[in-house]
């Protein structure tokens, strides 16, 4: 039975307070795509307040503006990701991927005689 070994990253501040990870990742890729912090809500079966609350509190502990929203009818309305919420995810996408290839090495290295 051949064994793997699997991580999870995210990013905290200097009180333990999460900033970053997979969940709020996947937010802002829905918001990216549905262009509905709502309609985001609604796809990852939480509520409008949570989604929003984890947006805020990412936003106030990096000091960055994520999420752009319009209210009113018609085109423009609607939420959508700054520039830097997009490299952000980009950049832990890469932490992510970087990290596993580091953990999958280290383990086929340390665990050898196991696999």
């Amino acid at each position: 039975m051949p064994l793997r070994v699997r991580s999870k990253f995210w990013i905290e501040d200097d009180q333990g307070r999460p900033i970053f990870g997979w969940g709020r990742g996947l937010i802002l890729e829905k918001i990216d795509q549905l262009g509905s912090i709502r309609a985001t809500a609604k796809e990852l079966q939480m509520s409008y307040r949570a989604v929003w609350g984890k947006i805020k509190a990412t936003e106030e502990r990096l000091g960055l503006k994520l999420v752009e929203t319009s209210r009113g009818g018609g085109r423009g309305r609607g939420a959508r990701l700054t520039p830097e919420a997009k490299k952000l995810l980009t950049m832990f996408q890469e932490l992510h991927h970087q990290g596993n290839t580091l953990a999958d090495t280290l383990f086929k290295k340390i665990f050898s005689d196991l696999n």
